[in-house]
């Protein structure tokens, strides 16, 4: 599909979303939709897909920037006034009005002719493969029918595009896959651009042009649904779409990676001694016997899925799942091969935590309220402080601490959780969690609005609140240059 700017019918350039309460719900967000594309913003709850779609719509304006349709700003027109319909998850259909009013009901707002809202609202029902539903009643409808009827009242306007809400949301796993295909096949037809927003992946996958990955208010990855299937961009990314098997590793020479206690031949390319996170899908291991194996294990759970097993093998520390077609015994022995087009190597993020922060007039560290004892003359070459108290440098002058910045650096692995809140320095909720083989990475978002990540064996669940335990002496300070 052609990328120029001619195609381009919506832009969203440095997109943010800030509500009263302070909650940022979006934060520069950035994004072209091309005429005609199927797009889907994809995200777990609450990574502000929904309000971005509400802002494309008009039912909520931006706190920044500027949302383009055809090149010109509609940021602040209202609904009714742009050449958009959105389909929600709850159809909002008038219970006391029969198939046909539905469907019309804003052809006769338009006060359109007669003639030309019948012929409108039996194309749409052509459309959606309702013909001769005119005089049902609609609750009479199974779900898949009134998912139809919102489709159809949406497309009656011929909209430029149109916004789908988690429409399938409400139908059983069966009817949700059967209208994966007629919206697909919908889309094509109407040709008209579709902007879909959910959090089931295999919904994106299935029916989109392009994916819009986003977590937190912001977009980790675009792409076609084979790109960020195959070559996922970070961790969030591999984690979300798919199963994945995703583990901390590093770069032992050109095209080969170490993990999981081996050294496997790769196709990235990526610098000797990069610390990286290699993700290996289930589907491509393949199981075998110890000796012909790369790697060896033993099966601790076989759950059949249809058509495959899911066979997890612990390996050393590591836990890896395997798709197979072949049953495996629990407590088997086996080895394992990785092919070297089976491996995506990512470059590692989160390695370190790195906090910036102030001095206050008693020479502590902003952060955590001084807290952490920080002995500045340490960390500044040559300071020292004179019979009044007061931090000097090597000449003898006074330093201004109001310009001075300290960048606090602690690693994952040298903060532990704990749900007492007395036991460490700072608190927060788990925001977010991937499990990389032999341990969990969490981001916790303290009180003061920090993301820390941490390292931690055990499995905790979102949302929990969580102390923090830092060691003093595994904590180091700099100054920012």
């Amino acid at each position: 599909m052609s990328q120029s700017n001619e195609n381009k019918i919506i832009e969203l350039n440095n997109i943010s979303k800030i509500f009263e309460d302070g909650f940022s719900a979006v934060s520069n967000f950035n994004l072209s939709i091309q005429k005609g594309e199927f797009v889907t913003f994809l995200g777990p709850s609450g990574c502000g897909k929904t309000t971005t779609l509400r802002m494309i719509a008009g039912f909520e304006l931006p706190s920044e920037g500027q949302i383009l349709l055809d090149g010109k700003d509609i940021s602040k027109l209202p609904p009714n006034k742009r050449p958009i319909n959105t389909v929600f998850q709850r159809y909002a259909l008038f219970p006391h009005l029969n198939v046909f009013e539905n469907i019309a009901f804003g052809l006769k707002l338009k006060k359109l002719p007669k003639e030309e809202i019948n012929k409108r609202v039996k194309k749409a029902l052509e459309i959606v493969d309702l013909e001769d539903f005119e005089k049902r009643k609609i609750q009479t409808l199974s779900g898949g029918q009134q998912q139809r009827i919102a489709i159809a009242r949406a497309i009656v306007n011929e909209p430029e595009i149109l916004l789908l809400d988690e429409p399938l949301g409400a139908l059983d796993l069966k009817m949700r896959k059967e209208m994966q295909i007629e919206l697909k096949n919908m889309h094509e037809r109407l040709g008209i651009t579709f902007i879909y927003v959910t959090h089931d992946q295999e919904e994106a996958l299935t029916m989109s042009d392009k994916i819009v990955v986003m977590s937190e208010g912001k977009i980790q990855q675009i792409g076609t649904p084979e790109d960020i299937y195959n070559e996922p961009k970070n961790a969030f990314v591999a984690d979300f779409i798919g199963e994945s098997n995703v583990f901390g590793g590093v770069m032992t020479d050109k095209l080969k990676v170490r993990f999981c206690g081996y050294d496997f031949e790769c196709l990235d390319d990526v610098e000797k001694g990069t610390m990286i996170d290699a993700v290996v899908r289930p589907e491509d291991i393949i199981i075998t016997t110890p000796e012909d194996g790369m790697i060896q294990g033993e099966v601790i759970s076989v759950i059949f899925k249809g058509v495959h097993y899911e066979i997890t093998i612990i390996s050393g520390k590591n836990e890896i799942v395997v798709q197979s077609t072949k049953k495996t015994e629990i407590g088997t022995k086996v080895g394992l091969i990785i092919e070297p087009d089976g491996i995506h190597v990512m470059l590692a993020e989160n390695t370190i935590n790195r906090i910036e922060t102030a001095i206050d007039r008693h020479y502590k560290l902003e952060f955590l309220d001084g807290k952490l004892n920080c002995d500045l003359t340490k960390v500044i070459q040559g300071a020292g402080f004179n019979e009044e108290g007061t931090l000097i440098d090597a000449h003898g002058d006074e330093i201004d601490t109001d310009k001075l910045k300290v960048i606090v650096s602690i690693k994952p692995e040298d903060i532990t959780m704990s749900d007492n809140e007395e036991t460490g320095i700072i608190c927060g909720h788990i925001i977010s969690l991937i499990y990389k083989g032999d341990h969990y990475s969490y981001v916790v978002r303290t009180d003061e609005d920090i993301d820390i990540v941490v390292d931690d064996e055990y499995l905790w669940n979102m949302d929990d609140y969580v102390s923090l335990v830092i060691k003093e002496e595994s904590i180091q300070y700099s100054i920012k240059k």
